[in-house]
């Protein structure tokens, strides 16, 4: 009989052999959570939104390792076609011990799906050809279009992606509309976030335009008006270096969910290029980034608050260099408010000034529990703030928040481009009072420019710009020359020899810098005390607003041994703009 011939019993000792595989390579599977299971040809052709089309291609050569599925095989074997059940072998055994020659062994069928193929008639020879390391078959081929193609690399993950993004597809119609557009994602699910925000997107275009939007119009103009200017906001940007195993899609998703959650703990919307900067801040790949947060875990907490340095000079001015003359540095301006009449001159300078750059405006009320938030009092003082934006014609956001006065403020300073303070009790010269200054902590650790305001400046036509070289102060001086830029001021750059040293470098690298931007400057050299000469030049020249450099020395020196920044904030009664 067959079963008793020679070939008969040396292929059932193959199929042993490949259940052995099979069996080692399932364990594998289990342990490392990637699934080893071939595809079922009918759930691909379901889930892919097959679109019926069928489309005969012949006898063609196809390689084995495109082969991912099977028509009512898929559950026999493995995705190495390697056999997963005993019962199997006398059929597996039967079919190998008559093929005298592989090479010549009959067409299998096969439908096409993309790059990849299912066995419609043939697994136990496809299990047979891979057992011995054949790379290619002859085959029947039938391809079916679907509006999401397989590729031979797709395992069962990826199956279900592509799955949901078919379905996403045969929803939105994007494929359609957008052809171009490529939104591969890593991530399961995350084409349910982009369907809601198409149908958002086409319930406001319904509203705006008073007649019912299709999804298909919709999506596409949400893929060229929403999605794409993230997108270039990712590769601007140079996120995905951070994320080098997800798509752009990926990270559109993660913008917008972490915009969201942001939103939410704020109060306040936040631009998509900060989102996106926090987004690699917190989550970027990578051995730099990861030393760098668990540095900064560290500082933060063994650091006294009033002893934080902050960044280093510079860092916020390069992230947010405008791309060109249309665009400006000052976008969000934060203005803390306490409620008390004086604190609302802060508010006015910020109008000023926003009105200049078309800010908008973000009022914050900071609370020391949470048992004010819903207090009239506070409810008060966010309509008084709205009300002011509004007639000024600005857009205005508040929020409460509770906490530590200078640590709240430092920390939601990172979302805004300029922190305007009114300036109601300035360091004093004691070193005890420094030590206890909620100003100084506040400014020396504070992340963004800040504008002090002991008096609401009306105009801004000369500026004074303190200048001895530093870094800090070369931030000034860079600033400096924004405002004369932008705002058509005039420049008074004042350098001060104090105990006999020479700043004639200074002033001269001033002159250098403002005359390669083609902006005109007056030039003062004085000789004494740094702050007092400031505060002199100041009334001197009738300045509207002060631009210097931050505390230069390091947190504990600047609280021993003071600081000219700390002179001219108690003396001035113009704003001081502090930059670092």
């Amino acid at each position: 009989m067959e079963n008793e011939s020679p070939r008969y019993r040396i292929a059932r000792d193959d199929f042993r052999r490949a259940r052995r595989k099979a069996a080692m390579q399932e364990i594998f599977s289990w342990l490392t959570g990637h699934s080893n299971s071939l595809l079922s040809f009918e759930e691909a052709r379901q889930k892919l939104k097959a679109s019926g089309e069928e489309e005969a291609r012949g006898l063609q050569k196809i390689p084995l390792k495109a082969i991912i599925g099977s028509v009512g095989r898929y559950a026999d074997f493995n995705r190495n076609f390697l056999p997963r059940k005993d019962v199997q072998s006398s059929r597996w055994a039967r079919v190998k011990s008559v093929l005298r020659d592989l090479d010549d062994m009959p067409p299998i069928q096969v439908y096409q799906i993309g790059e990849a193929y299912f066995v419609l008639d043939g697994n136990h020879r496809v299990s047979i050809a891979r057992e011995r390391k054949l790379t290619h078959m002859r085959a029947y081929v039938i391809e079916i279009q679907t509006k999401v193609p397989l590729t031979p690399e797709t395992d069962f993950d990826d199956f279900i992606l592509k799955s949901e993004y078919a379905e996403f597809l045969s929803n939105t119609h994007l494929d359609e509309s957008c052809p171009q557009a490529d939104l591969s994602i890593t991530a399961p699910g995350h084409y349910k976030v982009l369907e809601e925000h198409i149908e958002h997107y086409r319930q406001r275009m319904s509203q705006e335009s008073g007649t019912e939007v299709q999804p298909k119009e919709a999506s596409c103009h949400w893929y060229q008006e929403a999605y794409t200017p993230v997108i270039k906001v990712i590769r601007k940007r140079g996120i995905m270096r951070g994320f080098p195993k997800r798509t752009e899609t990926d990270l559109y998703v993660w913008i917008a969910k972490h915009q969201e959650k942001m939103q939410d703990n704020l109060g306040w919307s936040v631009d998509v290029d900060d989102v996106a900067n926090d987004l690699v801040e917190r989550y970027g790949e990578g051995v730099r980034r990861t030393i760098s947060r668990v540095k900064e875990k560290i500082r933060a907490a063994i650091t006294p608050h009033n002893l934080e340095p902050g960044p280093p000079p510079g860092e916020w001015r390069q992230q947010h260099v405008p791309a060109d003359d249309t665009e400006r540095f000052f976008s969000n301006v934060l203005v803390p408010i306490t409620g008390k009449k004086e604190s609302w001159q802060a508010v006015e300078q910020a109008i000023l000034f926003g009105k200049r750059e078309k800010s908008h405006l973000l009022g914050l009320h900071i609370l020391p529990d949470k048992d004010g938030l819903e207090s009239d009092a506070a409810k008060e003082i966010a309509e008084k703030f709205e009300i002011r934006c509004a007639e000024a014609g600005l857009l205005g956001e508040f929020a409460l928040d509770v906490g530590r006065v200078a640590s709240v403020i430092n920390k939601r300073a990172r979302w805004s481009d300029l922190v305007v303070l009114h300036l109601a009790h300035p360091p004093k010269s004691q070193i005890s009072s420094r030590i206890v200054s909620g100003i100084h902590a506040l400014i020396q650790s504070c992340p963004r420019p800040v504008l002090t305001v002991p008096c609401v400046s009306e105009k801004f036509e000369r500026l004074l710009v303190a200048y001895d070289g530093s870094p800090k102060a070369n931030e000034a001086l860079y600033m400096a020359a924004y405002f004369a830029g932008r705002w058509q001021a005039t420049l008074v750059v004042l350098t001060i020899i104090e105990n006999g040293t020479k700043l004639n470098a200074a002033a001269s690298r001033a002159q250098k810098y403002l005359g390669s931007h083609n902006i005109l400057a007056e030039y003062i050299q004085k000789e004494g005390d740094v702050g007092a000469s400031i505060v002199e030049t100041t009334e001197e020249e009738d300045i509207d607003m002060i631009l210097m450099g931050s505390y230069s020395r390091k947190p504990v020196a600047e609280v021993i041994l003071g600081s000219s920044l700390n002179d001219v904030m108690r003396s001035a009664r113009k704003p001081i703009f502090i930059c670092r």
